[in-house]
């Protein structure tokens, strides 16, 4: 059982999230969030904590930094979208309950007081920008991470806000990419 209350987009993504776990599901309702919504989900955050699960989407990043900025102390999980991707639709509803149990078992809360361990430097440096592979790359990282896919610019924010540890996205590095596994 999850403690959290877990907030998903819509009606389907409930039914998803309750096949992958037994845990209270709130809905937002989309593009249709609004003041009511925001106020029972920072209600649930103080009662039980919360954790977020969006689509891997540009309408769930938005869902997702409208209720970040409105409610403090909020965990993130992130499926990726080729986890969410069903006959071209892609969403929560679609993910399988291993990927939906992954994602949450990965969901890191923001952090008041970020950190900047990560540059740009780093992101060239290990592949994750400027390479023909780098989307790919951030991927891989995203998903072993738990902090799902992004560009370039908002992969290393998200390193940065999740306080991603220097030692963590090594053991990342290692686990899959060849080139730094210590048979090198």
């Amino acid at each position: 059982m999850i403690s959290e209350i877990i907030v998903v987009e819509g009606r389907d993504d409930i039914t998803a999230v309750k096949r992958a776990v037994d845990a209270e599901v709130i809905a937002v309702g989309g593009y249709g969030i609004n003041a009511r919504i925001i106020d029972i989900i920072r209600e649930a955050a103080i009662r039980k904590g919360v954790i977020v699960l969006t689509d891997p989407d540009f309408a769930g990043e938005h869902i997702r930094r409208i209720i970040s900025k409105r409610v403090p102390g909020i965990r993130h999980a992130y499926i990726m979208r080729s986890e969410g991707t069903k006959d071209g639709d892609i969403g929560v509803e679609n993910a399988s309950p291993e990927a939906i149990r992954r994602a949450l078992s990965n969901a890191r809360a923001s952090q008041s007081e970020r950190a900047i361990t990560f540059n740009m430097e780093d992101m060239l440096r290990f592949g994750l920008t400027g390479r023909t592979d780098s989307k790919a790359r951030r991927q891989v990282m995203g998903k072993a991470l738990g902090i799902g896919y992004a560009n370039t610019s908002a992969f290393l924010k998200r390193l940065n806000s999740y306080g991603i540890r220097v030692e963590e996205f090594e053991e990342a590095l290692k686990a899959n990419f060849e080139e730094y596994s210590d048979g090198e």
